[in-house]
């Protein structure tokens, strides 16, 4: 049920009285309520066009809506299966951050709730950010901020990422196909042995692996281990339902990195890949170059 002072609000940005607001690199916002601390009903418009970026509202007063866009007109299809992540930074606190529709708030993120900094994912298809000030007599330490990642629904590891579709995640072996889709499409590839596995949170563990091979990877999530070691090094995120074992056999390692973070995906015995990997490359099949030496 949307509250009295809340629809006044969303059909103030329907009737175009909202002040637009666009970031300068129009992948990150950074802005203050004090702008508008005299008009608390005032709903400012922010719009991003980045895969990925992030929002910190200083001295939250009123409400902004917050348009997250991909940076490339995509079509209606992929629109549909387009998801939102966010992630509350620890320190967040000041608003209450809703999802809007057709003049229609969620809760998606109560104030409450944004200090354990847990992921929260939602379809574009749902609506917009609509983040809501919580009145206060005392503003000054109040900041809203959190990370904003794009996410395809479909691809690479997608199914194995916990917060995309909660309760869905299914531990099973990918398909001759999805490897090799894996290994040149997802954000790191590799070959290496899980090292240990230390305990996480209900939704996942964290595995340490040591990569003999790294393909390729996106940001520096695993880390060089020098001339000696002829290694990489890393953490990689586990859903609960899928058990690691250290040590023993060695893996071919795919998967995502949301936040900084890596995440499991395709994960057959590295000799399994190596096989199928010869075949296609015998066939002229291949779809991509990575060096198995």
């Amino acid at each position: 049920m949307l509250r009295p002072w809340a629809a006044h609000w969303v059909a103030a940005v329907l009737l175009c009285r909202a002040v637009a607001q666009y970031s300068s690199d129009q992948c990150s916002w950074r802005g203050s309520g004090l702008s508008h601390e005299s008009h608390r009903r005032d709903v400012e418009q922010v719009y991003l066009r980045c895969s990925q970026g992030s929002l910190e509202w200083l001295y939250p007063t009123g409400a902004i809506i917050v348009n997250l866009r991909p940076n490339i007109e995509p079509s209606p299809g992929h629109m549909s299966g387009l998801h939102v992540c966010i992630k509350p930074q620890v320190y967040s606190q000041g608003s209450h951050v809703y999802l809007e529709h057709a003049g229609d708030l969620r809760l998606l993120l109560a104030e409450k709730d944004q200090a354990q900094g847990t992921v929260h994912c939602f379809s574009l298809a749902e609506g917009v950010l609509f983040v809501e000030a919580i009145p206060q007599a005392d503003i000054s330490r109040r900041i809203t901020a959190f990370q904003y990642e794009l996410v395809p629904s479909q691809g690479p590891a997608m199914h194995m990422f916990p917060y995309l579709q909660p309760g869905l995640v299914a531990c099973k072996p990918c398909s001759d196909e999805e490897v090799l889709m894996a290994v040149c499409t997802s954000d790191f590839a590799g070959s290496g042995v899980f090292q240990g596995v230390a305990p996480g949170t209900n939704k996942h563990s964290l595995a340490t692996v040591t990569l003999r091979r790294l393909f390729h990877q996106k940001s520096r999530v695993f880390a060089w281990g020098g001339a000696r070691g002829r290694s990489w090094s890393g953490r990689i995120n586990v859903p609960a339902q899928c058990s690691v074992r250290p040590g023993g056999d060695e893996y071919l390692l795919t998967g995502s990195v949301h936040f900084g973070e890596a995440w499991l995906g395709c994960a057959p015995r590295y000799k399994y890949f190596l096989k199928l990997y010869i075949q296609v490359q015998n066939a002229g099949t291949n779809p991509c170059q990575v060096d198995t030496n």
